[in-house]
């Protein structure tokens, strides 16, 4: 988002970045790279969010959730989320901020640049090692894979590089 905000879109950037997702709540949908634009005509703002995965479940989710936090500013009556297809996102859009409470999470953030480079090797969040395996592609959600460390032995969860 490069333009430059308004005080009121301003509020209404600072009430999404409250907004965590809801599988991994650690990190809010702006350090997840979601947020494309955000506009404000009279009293009605309206959140451009970019879906991690257009099949997430959690979607309903997070709109109700920005919705909630967006309506208690006070100028704003009405508050429209759209899920854009366009640009889509990538693992890289995920915020330095985002990548690093990911890890405090105890999820492995995709390595940057990861999908021009075809192969990719995912440092384990808990001691940093990239003695790292794929243990199964098929994590807990679709955007998730379950890696194991050989050297500090945990499982751990990874975001896929997209």
């Amino acid at each position: 988002m490069s333009k430059i905000l308004s005080s009121l879109e301003e509020k209404v950037r600072d009430k999404v970045q409250e907004v965590k997702d809801p599988e991994i709540t650690s990190v809010s949908l702006i350090e997840m790279g979601m947020l494309d634009d955000i506009e404000v005509n009279g009293s009605k703002a309206t959140v451009k969010l970019i879906p991690t995965y257009l099949g997430c479940p959690a979607l309903d989710m997070m709109e109700k959730d920005v919705v909630k936090a967006v309506s208690e500013i006070d100028g704003i009556d009405e508050v429209d989320v759209i899920f854009v297809k366009d640009p889509i996102w990538t693992s890289d859009r995920i915020t330095p901020e985002g990548r690093e409470k990911l890890k405090e999470f105890g999820i492995a953030p995709p390595p940057l640049h990861a999908h021009e480079q075809g192969a990719w090797e995912i440092e384990c969040p808990y001691c940093g090692s990239t003695r790292t395996v794929l243990d199964n592609m098929f994590g807990p959600t679709a955007c998730r894979s379950i890696f194991y460390c050989n050297k500090c032995k945990n499982p751990f969860e990874a975001i896929k590089p997209v």
